[in-house]
Parts: C-alpha cells; structure tokens; sequence
C-alpha cells in the first residue's frame, strides 16, 4: 500500500492544563496533532472544567476539525491528609494512619511514631498486617505491622519525605470502596449536561465498577436504555461509536489496579475504550511487568475491536527538555507496532515547557512508525470477536481492507452518520486513512479516537452520484490523491440512513 504522509493514524492524546489552558494554545495543540483533549477531573472546580471544554470547542470550530474531549474522572484515589511542612521518615521508623488525626506534624524525638490523616477513612480497615502501604508512587514504602480498623501501624522500608496530597498505593490490599465516590457523581451530572465526549473511568477492578458507570449515565439519558441488539458479541462496542442520542458518552475504563487484569477480558468487554494507565499500574506491581501487562490489554482490546490508549511518561523528559530520549521515542513507536489506536500525553503537555513541540515530536514518531508498517506490510487480523459474530457491517469493513491492499487505493471514504461502520473500518487497522463523513456532528466528535478515521462534516447528499461528486471535489481541493487514483467508497443506499452501510465500490479520483 502507499505511505500516507498527510494523516496522523494512531490518535494523539493531549492533557489539558495550565500549560495549554487558552484557546490560542490549544489551536496550536490541534495544528500540531493533538485529536483528543484530556481534562483531569481531580484537579480544578467543575467552573475550570467547563472553561476548559468551551475553549477546545472554541479553537475547534476555527479548523475543520473536529476534536474529542475526555472528562477523566478522580475515583477513590488515597492521599495522606494534611502535613505540617512535609516530614522526614526513616527506615525501621514507625508511622501510623489514623481515622481521627488531622494534621500531621514531625515528632519531638526519633523513637516516636509518625501519625498521618488520611482524606478517606473507608479504606483503613482493608489493609492487613503485611500488607506493603506505598506513598508518593511507591517512593516511600511501608510495612502494615498491625491494624485495628481506624488505626494502621506500619513499618518504614525505606526513607523519604512525607507532604500533604501524596498518593497513597495499596498493591496487596483488596480494598472495599466504591468504584464512584460523591465528587465523580457530581463531575458525571457535570460532564453530561455539559457535553463531554468521553469519560474516563479510574481505578477500575471489575467489570461491575465499569457497569456501575454505565448505569448512571443510562438514568441521565446519554446512553441507550438498553444495548442495541445487533449481535451478542459486537453489541457493547457497536452501541457506543454508532449510538442514536447526541449525548451518549463513550466509557474508558482505565487499567492500572493489578485486580483488573485478573477481569481483563470481562472488563474489555463491558467498556468502549480502554486505557493502559501505566502509572499507578507500576505503582501497584513490579515494574518489570507492565510491558507485557501493556501488550496483554493491547492484544485483548483488538481481539473484541475496542480502541486502546497507551498513556503515562510517554514523552516525560519533554516536561522540560525539548527533545525526548531515544527510550521513549522507541516506546511511542512500540505501542503503535503493538496496534494502540492512541497514545496519550499527560504532563508533558498540561504543565510541561514545550507542549506543541512535544504534539509534534509525537506525530514524527507516529508517522514514521505507521509508514514502516505500511513498507514492511505489518498488518493486525480481523478482531475474532467480530469475526465469530458474523455481523454484516464487521464482514463488509473486513472486506474493505482485502480490496484496499489489492489495489493499493490511498483512501478509504465512506459515510458513517453515527459512527458504527467507522469504528468497525478502525477495527482492521488499515494503514491508510479513512476519511469518513456524516451530518452530525456530536458522532464526528466520537470518532476523533479511532484509529486511521479523519472525521468530516458533510449535509446529508441527496444521492449516491452526488456524494461522490462531492468526495472527488474535497480530495482534489486538499490533494489527498490524484486524479486517476483508486480509492474504496462505502456507504449505504440511500446515503445518510443511520445503520445501513451495505456498499462498497471502487472509485478512479475524477471519473464520472
């Protein structure tokens, strides 16, 4: 097939923050790639996260693009309550977490024990005796020596300093808590009403914390009351990218609790998207193991055709330096030889010095990795999940790239109203894009994350003849391919009817 220069395949990530919070940087955000916009809902008031998403959808509207945002919620993260100037804590020493403490101060001597609050008390009475407590992403690392409920005594392994906020990490403890606390319910209410295109469910363990999700954006109307019923096992994912209601929010489940890839399958299976949420993941178990913890979701998530993003220290340096190591350029290209549909930036662009050039330093990589693909013909099979399910438009997008590699055809186009048969034509994992075009809008936004799909406004053509007058008119117009070029058109009969992609054709760029 023939490289692609001008389209970025696997979908860049950006995290928004206070680095790139105006709507002057964020357009430079999207002119450098960044296709996805991550708002952290664990830090800011929901006054700051609508300032956020009415500023993307601002500097949006002045391209032709049209660019997802993702509301990611806190989950019950842990912290150590407040600290009076941070404390020193050394090995062998004794600390304490109690239920009633409230600000942590340095003891007078020594031999006195350290007594921390915490901002939940919930969860003091799931840690046993040796159990490993990690604090500040396992920088500090303690022993449970006993427990009493509201009172855990622990061990220090190693010594560091303690300050307010830091995370607290409980690798071998299975803890209690509600996948949703109080704050993510006010944020999902917030998010709906407000228009977020995705949410990103945090710390998942099971698929019924991923359920619980669903069910409550179910009781505010943004998603189906039931699952469409088109097949049994390509059900969830085709009602999410392909869903009536302009509302319906896509749920990314995010793995990074060792318990959840004990349910990988279960949980892959109930979500939209996943996230490879590498942080608290090697927090929580050796390191050594998330690269093949990566792979296994990677793998997972194309076989049941669900979009995986890789996330976490992609590009870390470039918080300060602009230019990134040879390491993590290698792990960029890695997780896109690995099939991930998107690759996420964090601190690199919410608080980092150089947010656009680390965007564009990450579609270098991108590209060149998908153009060594395309030369060395590195392909994905078809998800088995759709293959065994037989579904009509999953056959069609499998057909689709056995005629694109055939005749090595540079574009796939095709009509998508609500985004069903893009997310099954993303499945394959072409790559070549596909530019897909549909009158709404709210659909468009959804298909920012699939792999290979450029989203296009387009009014609903009167006809087949004239849908494809208008491609030829927007490819020679922007220099997409040539006259005389093939390309493979796919549509429904009419055109724009939701649910009907049943057409395929090849098309010569200018032929009548």
């Amino acid at each position: 097939m023939k490289k692609q220069h001008q389209f970025v395949l696997s979908k860049i990530v950006a995290t928004l923050g206070p680095a790139s919070a105006d709507v002057e940087m964020i357009g430079q955000l999207i002119e450098a790639g960044a296709r996805v916009f991550r708002v952290n809902f664990s830090h800011g008031t929901k006054e700051d996260f609508a300032r956020l998403l009415q500023n993307v959808r601002t500097a949006a509207s002045r391209t032709d693009r049209f660019i997802g945002v993702l509301g990611d919620l806190s989950g019950p993260k842990l912290r150590v309550a407040k600290v009076e100037g941070g404390i020193e804590v050394r090995t062998g020493q004794t600390v304490i977490f109690d239920a009633t403490a409230t600000t942590a101060k340095a003891p007078g001597s020594p031999d006195e024990p350290v007594v921390f609050g915490v901002n939940r008390n919930d969860f003091l009475d799931d840690i046993q005796p040796d159990q490993r407590v990690f604090i500040d992403d396992g920088n500090i690392r303690l022993t449970c020596t006993e427990s009493t409920g509201t009172r855990v005594t622990c061990r220090v392994e190693n010594e560091g300093r303690i300050s307010s906020g830091k995370g607290i990490n409980l690798p071998d403890t299975d803890l209690s808590l509600p996948s949703l606390t109080e704050w993510d319910h006010e944020c999902i209410d917030f998010a709906v009403e407000a228009g977020f295109d995705f949410l990103a469910l945090s710390f998942v363990r099971s698929a019924d914390d991923v359920r619980e999700l669903k069910t409550r954006l179910r009781e505010l109307g943004a998603r189906p009351a039931q699952p469409r019923q088109s097949s049994s096992n390509d059900r969830q994912y085709f009602s999410a990218f392909g869903s009536e209601g302009h509302s319906f929010v896509p749920v990314v489940a995010k793995i990074e609790k060792p318990q959840a890839m004990d349910q990988l399958e279960e949980i892959v299976d109930e979500a939209d998207v996943i996230m490879v949420a590498r942080g608290d993941l090697g927090v929580e178990m050796d390191v050594a193991e998330v690269p093949v913890c990566q792979k296994r979701i990677i793998r997972t998530c194309h076989h049941h055709g669900k979009p995986a993003i890789v996330a976490t220290q992609m590009l870390q340096s470039m918080i300060e330096a602009p230019v990134p190591t040879r390491a993590e350029a290698t792990d960029v290209a890695n997780a896109i030889f690995d099939g991930a549909d998107a690759v996420m930036l964090s601190g690199e662009t919410a608080v980092g010095a150089y947010p656009v050039q680390t965007v564009r330093t990450m579609r270098r990589i991108n590209r060149n990795a998908n153009d060594f693909r395309c030369s060395e013909q590195l392909t994905f099979e078809q998800p088995t999940h759709l293959r065994d399910s037989k579904y009509r438009t999953a056959a069609l997008a499998h057909g689709v790239k056995v005629m694109a590699s055939d005749l090595e055809v540079s574009l796939i186009v095709m009509w998508s109203e609500l985004g069903g048969g893009a997310s099954y034509m993303a499945q394959n994992k072409l790559p070549i894009p596909i530019i897909a075009f549909s009158s709404d809008t709210h659909a468009l936004r959804r298909m920012s994350l699939l792999y290979g799909v450029v989203p296009r406004y387009m009014e609903t053509p009167k006809s087949t003849a004239d849908f494809i007058k208008a491609i030829d008119e927007l490819i020679l117009k922007n220099q997409w391919a040539e006259t005389g070029e093939p390309i493979v058109v796919v549509s429904g009969e009419p055109v724009g009817k939701a649910g009907l992609t049943n057409r395929i054709r090849v098309h010569y760029i200018g032929e009548i």
